[in-house]
């Protein structure tokens, strides 16, 4: 079982910046991968970015590459997504996930409860 908690969503202008965090929790919580999911209204919910917590392999969304980036700090249990340039369209209530495999599907068997992220124009 794997336990995960998002938090530093916020509001924030075009151009501008937010890190957001998940904290992981659980007995074999570093066998998992761990990503990022975000749903805006009225869409579908999709992928964004995600870290294999064993070797650090990464794997991102075409339209997130080059402005976010994942990272992990195995001391902490907490996996980051540090994301820059935001813009407009990047509003949506972000999810971190965990699952065995790095996958960008959306297969994840553990979720977070997710935290909103405003970007405004």
């Amino acid at each position: 079982q794997v336990q995960l908690v998002e938090s530093g969503g916020g509001l924030v202008q075009a151009g501008g910046s937010l890190r957001l965090s998940c904290a992981a929790s659980g007995r074999t919580f570093s066998a998992y991968a761990v990503g990022w999911f975000r749903q805006a209204p009225g869409k579908v919910r999709e992928f964004v970015a995600a870290i294999s917590w064993s070797d650090g392999s990464t794997l991102y969304a075409d339209s997130v590459e080059g402005r976010f980036t994942i990272s992990r700090d195995n001391a902490k249990k907490t996996v980051y997504l540090q994301m820059n340039s935001l813009k407009p369209e990047d509003t949506a209530v972000y999810y971190c996930a965990a699952e065995m495999s790095l996958t960008s599907r959306n297969l994840y068997r553990y979720w977070g409860q997710g935290t909103q992220v405003t970007v405004s124009s």
